[in-house]
């Protein structure tokens, strides 16, 4: 058996060269308890409702959120272009946060899958008020794009994981609804979120009329999201999954990793948020790095490098040359995220590398 194949078995499995890759919660590789769940899962025809491993995965997110059902997409990207389509109708827009995923990483889908356009504000950390989004809203006209829906995303990637609070969401959900308007939660990361708030995940989301949430990022399922709504929705958006060719078939071996993902692994994000205001706290420290450690969260840890005088793709080169893996979101700005494969030790060490580098 080659090494290769070796690490693929046993992914926590770590020796003293070992890369410590902190570029996303993505990496993260199933669990023994997931490999054996999927090994052994029950499984039918999922396009024709037949496999109750995927029936009881979508039925514990409908639960877990208190909503009336749910469905199992393999990604994020479409699960959110799903509630897209099922939301708006050709020639509206869509208003969301300037940073947004739904804007700059998911190529461009709500114009070529919906025919909407994106309107866009910035907010502060990420964090869209109802104050803010009111002033994008046109009054009527012939003439005008309407506003067809409004999106959130919590956790807030790119603006380094911040958290919308609870009467802030419920604030523009409860205005956008006297006006009409759906509201959507890129959730990708909202257990974070939820952790972070200290509620359960029903009681942080239940205004927003869908929500979608990802396995496959801090939960460490090696694929999947959700999606989660009314029944109705959720009818129509098992339709245009199949219109973007994400009907599975014997999907069950994806699910049972999926079902232990979302029943067992939010109770250990506590520990990345602690790795990642480890990290950010020892990052302050250096000087020629900005960061204010009280914005760190959750998971995600972003700094500015412009006073290294090196650009980020440089200092990520450097970084990697010593066995640790970051992202750059622009030429002066890093990302580091915490997740269920990288230890306390490992930030420790991380820091103290890029420490070595920037200081």
């Amino acid at each position: 058996m080659t090494k290769t194949a070796t690490q693929l078995l046993e992914p926590q499995e770590r020796t003293t060269k070992s890369v410590i890759d902190l570029r996303s919660d993505t990496v993260t590789r199933p669990t023994a308890a997931m490999r054996k769940a999927m090994a052994e899962a029950e499984v039918g025809d999922d396009v024709y409702g037949e496999d109750p491993t995927v029936n009881r995965l979508e039925a514990s997110a409908a639960r877990i959120f208190q909503r009336e059902a749910a469905l199992f997409v393999p990604t994020g990207t479409m699960g959110n272009q799903i509630a897209i389509k099922v939301h708006t109708r050709p020639g509206q827009e869509i208003i969301c946060e300037e940073r947004a995923h739904i804007l700059d990483w998911e190529m461009g889908m709500p114009a070529l899958f919906s025919g909407c356009v994106l309107r866009t504000l910035r907010g502060d950390d990420g964090i869209l008020t109802w104050a803010e989004i009111k002033k994008k809203i046109p009054s009527y006209s012939y003439a005008r794009a309407q506003t067809g829906l409004i999106e959130i995303e919590n956790t807030h990637n790119m603006a380094g994981g911040t958290v919308s609070p609870v009467e802030v969401m419920e604030e523009v959900c409860n205005a956008a609804h006297d006006r009409g308007i759906p509201v959507h939660l890129d959730g990708a990361r909202v257990f974070n979120a939820a952790v972070a708030l200290k509620m359960p995940v029903a009681d942080v989301t239940h205004k927003f009329d869908s929500v979608m949430f990802c396995l496959s990022k801090g939960l460490g399922a090696p694929v999947g999201s959700m999606l989660v709504g009314s029944r109705s929705f959720i009818d129509q958006a098992r339709s245009v999954r199949k219109a973007l060719g994400g009907g599975m078939r014997q999907a069950g071996v994806l699910a049972a990793a999926g079902l232990i993902a979302l029943e067992e692994m939010p109770k250990r994000l506590h520990e990345d948020h602690a790795n990642a205001r480890l990290l950010a706290d020892a990052l302050a420290k250096i000087p020629t790095l900005g960061i204010n450690p009280e914005k760190v969260k959750t998971n995600i840890v972003i700094f500015d490098v412009s006073a290294t005088g090196m650009t980020s793709d440089e200092i990520l080169r450097r970084l990697r040359d010593q066995n640790v893996i970051g992202s750059a979101v622009s030429d002066s700005i890093v990302r580091l995220l915490t997740h269920m494969d990288v230890t306390r030790a490992d930030c420790e060490q991380a820091a103290e590398i890029i420490r070595k580098v920037c200081g």
